[in-house]
Parts: C-alpha cells; structure tokens; sequence
C-alpha cells in the first residue's frame, strides 16, 4: 500500500500564493494517474483539481484553469500543485491522490485556508 503524505498547506490572503507538495512512498510512476482533490467546509464530496496522468497530460477543475498549476518530479518521487491568485472559496482540505490499476489512495489531507 502506497503511503502519500501531503505537505505545504497554511493560511494565505485572498490574491496569495501557495505550494502543495504530495511525497510518494514509491515511484510516481508506478501510478495511471496522481492528482489533488479538495474537500471545502461543509461539503461531502471531494472535488478534482488537478491530476496528471503517466502520460504527464494534465487535467483541471473548471475554477481551478490558469490559476493552479501540477507537475511532478520523479526524482524526489513528488506531484505539486501551485496555486496562484488565491480566493477564499479556494478554502478546503487538500487531499493527495494515487491510481493505480483502478485502485486509489489517498494522503490525509492538507488544510488550505484563505482569509484576510
């Protein structure tokens, strides 16, 4: 079982910056598919991102184009997601998340908030 641990989440203003970072406990690509869902206060369900396939094409959520940005380095066995532009609706915990054969894990999750 992977491990995916999460880690750069924090407190930001409205219009800041900020940088997730999801560390792999064995190769990224090993994976189909890695990515970041979000789960905002109040809500159930966890919403896509971003995720970037083996291929390293990439998807996004539809608030989230030309604002978040994912990519991925091998090496460090790593997928980051940065955020630009920030919005207080951006507020949720930021889950990391790994498919592999039709099988997923997740990391526990990173708390962003924006607030002035």
């Amino acid at each position: 079982q992977v491990q995916l641990v999460e880690s750069g989440g924090g407190l930001v203003q409205p219009g800041g910056s900020l940088r997730l970072s999801c560390a792999a406990s064995k190769s990224i690509f090993s994976f189909n598919r890695m990515g970041w869902y979000r789960r905002a206060p109040g809500k159930e369900e966890r919403e896509l991102v971003a995720a970037i396939m083996y291929d390293g094409s990439a998807v996004y959520g539809d608030s989230m184009k030309g604002r978040f940005s994912i990519s991925r380095d091998g090496a460090k066995n790593t997928v980051n997601l940065q955020m630009i532009n920030l919005k207080p609706e951006d507020t949720a915990v930021y889950y990391c998340n790994a498919e592999e054969w039709g099988l997923d894990a997740w990391g526990q999750g990173t708390l962003v908030t924006i607030s002035s």
